[in-house]
């Protein structure tokens, strides 16, 4: 199995049994978020009042915005767009409030399975962080336990929180590999995604019909090429 993340004040000692949401120093739980920004800590902490003067503060952008863009925010079919967005653009990025102990809320049971658990074809929405319109997909996931699995509707739940933020779709995929190998120590996890973007579609090179593809191999899904064709071949069909 390979070393994942291991840090200056708790190396990773083979044959330790670690509990898979207490960590505190690693980067899917730092101050009790998962990979969190620079603000995300303030956003999570802040008070009704503080949220509220938060979104009044976007608001006020989105008007500086339509009236760059040659409209009147005060026109009628304008008037609440501001308010509207702001409340829509917290609601898209609120993974950032969230960690992977709140989304797991102890649902991880030692099993004796050793087989392969595949969720596929889960709906996933995010923002591009490049120029903040959406890009939209379906994301396979798969692991090997090794004794330790977890409750299946946790494994999209883990992809909707790391997808309601500013993200790119290879920095999505491998975030959930990551997450899953590290709470869950499996023999390996597997993760592939296919997603239409936006920005791909409506401006820049303008082909609607293009997907990428991204995918995330760890443990034996990348050492084992049976393995890994094995789980390619039960999300194809």
């Amino acid at each position: 199995m390979e070393p994942l993340h291991p840090t200056p004040t708790r190396p990773v000692i083979p044959g330790r049994a670690i509990t898979p949401i207490s960590r505190q120093d690693t980067p899917i739980d730092i101050d009790g978020l998962s990979w969190p920004s620079i603000g995300t800590k303030s956003r999570r902490d802040e008070t009704e009042e503080q949220r509220h003067i938060r979104e009044e503060k976007i608001a006020e952008a989105v008007k500086t915005i339509l009236s760059c863009l040659g409209e009147d925010p005060e026109r009628e079919g304008l008037l609440k767009t501001p308010d509207r967005y702001a409340s829509a653009l917290m609601f898209f990025t609120k993974g950032y409030e969230q960690s992977i102990k709140d989304v797991l809320n102890e649902a991880v049971f030692e099993e004796d399975h050793e087989e392969m658990v595949i969720v596929k074809n889960v709906d996933i929405f995010s923002l591009c962080e490049h120029h903040m319109v959406p890009f939209t997909g379906k994301i396979s996931i798969g692991y090997i336990p090794n004794r330790r699995v977890v409750g299946l509707s946790k494994l999209a739940r883990i992809a909707e929180m790391f997808a309601r933020r500013l993200q790119v779709q290879e920095r999505l995929t491998k975030q959930i590999a990551s997450t899953l190998m590290e709470v869950l120590q499996p023999q390996g996890v597997a993760v592939v995604m296919e997603a239409s973007h936006l920005c791909m579609c409506m401006r820049g090179v303008q082909k609607p019909g293009s997907s990428t593809m991204t995918s995330c191999m760890l443990g034996v899904f990348r050492n084992n090429p049976k393995t890994r064709e094995e789980f390619l071949s039960l999300i194809r069909n």
